[in-house]
């Protein structure tokens, strides 16, 4: 008997997407289980058709070897062959398990859940965000209880099994044909009651305490950055795993320089004899003052760049530059020499500026103690 291509089992195109075929698959099973078809062979044999079509296309290997070489190309490779609705429903757990009640086994219990993540909001300087530090932070969290071990139940005395789920955590509820699981309402779905609670934490089994935490920023980090620490969030339930702690970083704006990105950008004010002469100066460094030149003839925005200025990258050896932009002062108070010296010097630039006014320039520079 010749086997229905897979896609069109599940109704869908070729270029399906996981989810669309897991949607799909879903779909299919609902309308043709055997409980809402009773005594329908067809019915039964289409759920199956369905299952072993999803057991081959939400493989990827499975899926690409079936894409080249059709259902030929799969043998060896596993695939389809279930016995029952049962068996069917326990093999896809991940879809109907936690969904549906028919078809399959009922959990034996309430299941261990990981604790919840914690966020903590840290303000940094730019200079620790340059260098990396170690700071320690104070974290309000949940912990197990000391007094009894996070069972929640008083001293000598235990949990006891809920005697309306038996400890499944689950009770079910039927609605035509299906059978619906929820949570216990006696014990919240942990399958247990505490019938004397610790005097400590109220039978919650935890308590908050704030606990101090080292934390390494490490050199480079900006706005936006998160570290994890794994294992310092709120604890988990029934034996399950803490969370974890994100630590989300932010830098704060500094007074003298502007980041952008691992490059760092800081203002020189000079005057306007130091830009058509020419100087050296120094400017603020992450280290402290570093010196550069200035060429004759500098404009006024004009930007200079030292390598290596400004911030590391992270996990790299590469640092960034800071990139320093001139800005030209022109004086609002002038000396009768000065104001002479200046007339001069514009006088001259109408004559030949190019020969006499680099003269003159110097003249204007001795007179204000620049030179």
């Amino acid at each position: 008997m010749t086997q229905r291509d897979y896609y069109e089992i599940l109704e869908v195109d070729r270029t399906a997407s996981d989810e669309e075929i897991k949607k799909a698959y879903r779909q299919m099973a609902l309308r043709h289980h055997p409980d809402r078809n009773p005594g329908d062979p067809e019915a039964e044999a289409r759920f199956k058709e369905a299952a072993e079509a999803y057991e081959v296309l939400r493989d990827r290997e499975k899926r690409a070897v079936y894409d080249r070489y059709g259902h030929a190309g799969l043998g060896g490779m596993g695939g389809g062959g279930f016995s029952s609705s049962e068996d069917i429903f326990s093999h896809f757990s991940d879809i109907f398990g936690d969904f549906l009640g028919f078809g399959g086994r009922a959990r034996s219990g309430p299941r261990a859940r990981q604790g919840e993540d914690l966020r903590y909001n840290l303000e940094i300087t730019l200079q620790q965000a340059a260098k990396g530090d170690e700071i320690t932070l104070k974290i309000p969290k949940k912990v197990l209880c000391p007094e009894c071990s996070g069972s929640g139940a008083a001293a000598g005395s235990t949990p006891e099994t809920c005697p309306q789920c038996g400890g499944r955590g689950q009770v079910r509820h039927s609605q035509g044909f299906f059978q619906i699981s929820m949570p216990c309402p006696s014990c919240h779905g942990e399958g247990k009651i505490i019938s004397n609670p610790c005097p400590r934490c109220k039978g919650a089994g935890v308590t908050r305490e704030t606990r101090e935490l080292a934390v390494r920023i490490p050199a480079g980090v900006d706005t936006g950055n998160r570290l994890r620490l794994r294992g310092e969030g709120e604890p988990g339930t029934l034996g399950g795993p803490p969370g974890d702690l994100y630590v989300l970083i932010m830098v704060k704006e500094d007074k003298v320089f502007q980041r952008e990105g691992q490059n760092l950008l800081v203002d020189a004010a000079i005057s306007f004899t130091q830009a058509a002469l020419g100087a050296t100066i120094e400017v603020p460094g992450l280290d402290g003052p570093l010196s550069i030149e200035i060429p004759k003839g500098t404009q006024n925005g004009e930007l200079f760049r030292l390598s290596g200025g400004g911030l590391p990258y992270l996990n790299s050896q590469r640092v960034g530059d800071l990139l320093v932009e001139v800005k030209v002062l022109v004086p609002t108070r002038l000396s009768p020499r000065q104001e002479e010296l200046l007339r001069e010097f514009a006088d001259l630039e109408q004559q030949k500026p190019l020969n006499k006014a680099k003269k003159m320039m110097k003249k204007v520079g001795k007179a204000m103690g620049l030179d």
